[in-house]
């Protein structure tokens, strides 16, 4: 593991389901319950979706596992603050606007850093050459995404406003198609979208988010179902670790195994892997910070309804 070694991560694992079981709050799943997962086309989850890990590891608890495919992060965390899931993974940003939404949303985890997997995409022919000339241009990303984010201080570290662009709302399927069509002038995405449109149709990299922001992956939960479950959130991390731990030592079999699950070429997908940062940790203070940057920055921008502190919906257990 890159973040924490397995020793720490469980140690952390284990103080965090004392924490949530410290009285007060709910006790742990009764037996016969069921843990809904919400996964994009690409991550972790989706390969622990496919190797059944999870399942193996709440079957002595008696919770069995119900999974929910979603276009994007944002989508993903509606659902989690309507209650239709439980537990999902999302980028920097979707978090920032369901906390804001709700104070039903916990950060349970995050991967380190992966700054090569997100990206502001033109076409090859394009004469753009740089994120200064975004200025005048239409910008196409999913709303409230993690690129939405990398957008907004690419700019910034290029002198350029936010209003100095025109932002044109898509999600990625939608998007993919306006950019190939020349509807919009630039494309913020991440893998493996990212790695498709330059594998597919050779767009060019205007910039990734290295040196720009961190581009973190969270694992972030219902509170209610936190508090109400620490033995199912200490599988569900020791889990991840475990596939974690295994797309390091064989990203070959890691891509192997995504490509027909997803229907994502297998090349695409090397390509994904390489960039993607594994190694699961309890978040940092750093991180923390790191994340109230974003909120602060949405909520700077007028994006955001209501001021909110990151701090408050992290499980902080371990640290």
């Amino acid at each position: 593991m890159t973040a924490l070694s397995r020793r720490t991560l469980l140690a952390g694992t284990a103080g965090l389901a004392a924490a949530l079981a410290a009285p007060g709050l709910h006790s742990a799943f009764a037996a016969d319950t069921e843990v809904r997962v919400g996964f994009q086309k690409y991550g972790t989850l989706v390969l622990l979706k496919g190797r059944g890990i999870l399942e193996k590891k709440l079957e002595p608890l008696g919770v069995t596992v119900k999974w929910a495919e979603f276009a994007a992060g944002p989508q993903m965390l509606e659902a989690l603050n309507a209650g239709a899931i439980d537990i999902g993974q999302t980028g920097e940003a979707p978090p920032i606007f369901a906390q804001a939404a709700s104070d039903n949303l916990a950060y349970i985890a995050n991967e380190p850093p992966a700054p090569t997997g997100e990206a502001i995409l033109v076409p090859k022919d394009s004469p753009i050459q740089s994120v200064k000339d975004l200025k005048g241009k239409i910008v196409g990303l999913n709303k409230g995404s993690n690129v939405h984010f990398l957008l907004v201080k690419a700019l910034e570290q290029n002198g350029l406003a936010y209003s100095d662009i025109t932002t044109k709302f898509l999600p990625p399927a939608d998007a993919r198609a306006a950019f190939e069509k020349g509807a919009i002038d630039a494309w913020a995405i991440w893998d493996p979208f990212q790695a498709a449109a330059e594998v597919a149709i050779k767009a060019r990299t205007l910039t990734t988010a290295e040196g720009i922001v961190p581009n973190y992956q969270f694992y972030l939960g219902s509170r209610k179902f936190a508090d109400a479950n620490p033995k199912v959130i200490g599988q569900l991390i020791e889990a991840i670790s475990e596939t974690d731990d295994w797309i390091q030592k064989d990203p070959a079999a890691a891509v192997a195994e995504l490509a027909p699950s997803t229907g994502i070429p297998a090349p695409v997908l090397a390509v994904a892997v390489a960039r993607q940062s594994f190694g699961v940790a309890l978040l940092s203070e750093k991180v923390i910070a790191d994340q109230q940057l974003v909120a602060d920055t949405f909520f700077d921008l007028g994006l955001l309804p209501k001021k909110i502190t990151v701090a408050d919906a992290v499980i902080r257990a371990g640290l």
